[in-house]
């Protein structure tokens, strides 16, 4: 057996483990989730990806190990600036507190289903055609420049998604939540709640982001166990990740410049290819990526606390 097949070996059984333990253990059904559990399913979760990280020192090279920590840490940061349009769309439609749980929980299986698909075409083309990659460093370039004049999340409007007017013509909508079920029975007619209307645009919310984050990562390694092992573990702990800083969200107010810093940054590295092998080895490359994200995202996240303090006096 391959170094590379006893890590996807050890991956698959660490994930089915936590996920008996964080969504058997840890939640139950349709009931509010505190800071305490928030926080300790943050910590589980983190730590099970560091953990994660430790075992690929062992058991590959330590450049395979940082690209993974560099792209876990690029999707995990940019899982918190999507929480933003999570808690827009859960506002919209009016959800529940009780039913967020199960609401998230559900949109995000969906989202690795969709994700898992879109990485293996994504990396598939890579690997056919190479040049596709300065086409995905054009398009991380644009983004970053983009991200960093407007706050694209503020603009979003739940109730004029393509999605959620799609649904609206084509399937029969009950406006009301059915009490935790998706689809409610109406003169013996199914009809189909809020909740799952929600779970869909999540699910559909979180492709779109994977548009930014999946290019981003393949900015950092194109080994498909990076790509979907980051991915994952970022993805899965989006949802307790949320019950934690959806209070707080908004005072982290600079992460978005951080990030699309961080973009700009994967971008040209991507369109510079070439050029940058010339004067650097892969091996410090990984480390420079790594760098780079620490430094832009927990100074934006800093600062951010710091504008606040000051704001505040």
């Amino acid at each position: 057996m391959s170094p590379h097949q006893i890590v996807y070996l050890v991956f698959g059984f660490a994930l089915i483990l936590a996920l008996v333990f964080d969504l058997g253990l840890l939640s139950k059904k349709s009931s509010i989730v505190t800071i305490k559990q928030a926080l300790l399913q943050t910590l589980f979760w983190v730590l099970l990806a560091f953990g994660f990280f430790a075992f690929l020192l062992f058991e590959e090279s330590h450049k395979f190990a940082l690209e993974y920590l560099s792209a876990y840490l690029m999707e995990w940061s940019l899982s918190i600036d999507n929480i933003f349009v999570f808690i827009l769309i859960f506002n919209a439609f009016s959800i529940k507190e009780k039913y967020y749980g199960r609401v998230l929980l559900i949109g995000i299986l969906m989202a690795i289903v969709f994700r898992i698909a879109f990485i293996t075409l994504g990396v598939a083309l890579v690997e056919e055609f190479h040049w596709i990659l300065y086409i995905f460093g054009a398009f991380l370039l644009y983004t970053g420049v983009k991200m960093f004049k407007q706050d694209e999340a503020k603009e979003f409007d739940p109730l004029q998604n393509k999605v959620y007017q799609f649904l609206n013509k084509i399937l029969p909508l009950n406006p009301t939540d059915g009490n935790g079920r998706f689809i409610v029975y109406v003169n013996k007619k199914p009809q189909y709640s809020i909740l799952f209307v929600v779970v869909v645009i999540l699910a559909s919310i979180d492709l779109v982001f994977a548009l930014d984050s999946i290019p981003a990562v393949m900015g950092i390694s194109q080994d498909r166990l990076v790509i979907y092992t980051s991915n994952i573990f970022a993805v899965l702990g989006l949802r307790s990740l949320f019950f934690l800083l959806r209070g707080a969200v908004n005072k982290f107010k600079y992460l978005q410049h951080g990030i699309a810093i961080v973009l700009t940054v994967i971008g040209i590295k991507m369109i510079g290819e070439k050029l940058i092998d010339q004067f650097t080895t892969k091996n410090e490359q990984v480390i420079y990526s790594l760098l780079a994200i620490i430094i832009c995202i927990g100074g934006s996240v800093l600062y951010s606390i710091f504008d606040n303090r000051k704001n505040i006096k």
